[in-house]
């Protein structure tokens, strides 16, 4: 393997750990977003329950959501422009992000393809 292939293997890599990290921080935060609207609505719905520091700590929980979004599209771009894929690789990394536990198969399946790429 050349020194250039060798560093390309490099960058991709290094692009792919903070691509995972990123993926599973912001797939944790969407799924505790998601069960704390949950909790939120059903409780307005069945029980009448609305509390105002619980509704605080929801807004919080999205706002934190959405700034780690971008940060992992991000880091989405980095990992699609140094492996060269097709654009619709690019949304479907990016849908990670914003449909509940998606990000988690992403992640997975796109490690496995890098890791196989780069073996290859």
């Amino acid at each position: 393997m050349s020194d250039a292939t060798q560093a390309r293997a490099g960058k991709i890599r290094g692009a792919l750990k903070r691509y995972q990290v990123m993926a599973i921080i912001t797939s944790s935060f969407l799924l505790l977003l998601t069960i704390v609207t949950l909790v939120k609505y059903i409780g307005d719905w069945a029980f009448d329950w609305v509390n105002e520091g619980f509704l605080s700590v929801a807004l919080t929980i999205g706002i934190v959501h959405g700034w780690i979004y971008v940060v992992y599209l991000l880091t989405c771009l980095d990992l699609w422009t140094k492996m060269k894929w097709s654009f619709g690789r690019l949304v479907y990394m990016a849908l990670g992000g914003v449909i509940p536990v998606l990000g988690f198969f992403v992640e997975a399946k796109l490690a496995r393809d890098v890791k196989n790429g780069l073996e290859s």
